[in-house]
């Protein structure tokens, strides 16, 4: 546990029980300035193929989720295993710049330890300067950049590709 802005953080992994309170969090806080497209429709829920309790870091402030990190392997490649990615991360609109994303990327990288990995990834919209920050104080650095990957809002965004050392 640790505190957030003046009130208490609980962190752990996600139950089936979480699912409408994870896409209530997704619905909340995706726009083009933050990913390329929502991660799926908001009538799906949260949990699909491919996105499992397990992998899914959830933060919690008093009774409330109030952001999650999705955490997994970035291929299913066995010359890969060495390496998690970050595969998605959303804070409630409420709390953010609150601590609660930094918190969930340092549990992200201690979990990437213990699942034994040496590097942790992630890609970043380059519009997205808030998560960069985040990331980057968080010890990621650039590894590359895909230019002009997406097109949102008529305008090419690039992709940027990080990582760091766990």
């Amino acid at each position: 546990m640790s505190t957030v802005a003046g009130q208490e953080l609980r962190l752990r992994f996600a139950t089936t029980a979480d699912d409408a309170a994870l896409a209530e969090i997704d619905a909340a806080t995706w726009s083009p300035a933050v990913s390329p497209a929502p991660a799926h429709p908001a009538t799906e829920g949260f949990f699909r193929p491919g996105v499992d309790p397990v992998d899914t870091l959830v933060a919690i402030r008093g009774e409330v989720i109030v952001g999650y990190l999705l955490l997994g392997p970035p291929t299913p490649l066995p010359a890969s295993a060495h390496v998690q990615m970050v595969r998605g991360l959303a804070v409630d609109p409420t709390v953010q710049r609150a601590g609660v994303g930094r918190a969930l990327v340092d549990a992200a990288i201690d979990e990437a330890s213990v699942r034994g990995a040496r590097k942790l990834s992630l890609r970043v919209l380059g519009s997205n300067g808030a998560a960069r920050r985040l990331y980057e104080r968080c010890g990621f650095e650039i590894e590359g950049v895909l230019r002009g990957e997406f097109q949102l809002d008529g305008r090419d965004v690039d992709d940027v590709i990080m990582a760091r050392s766990v």
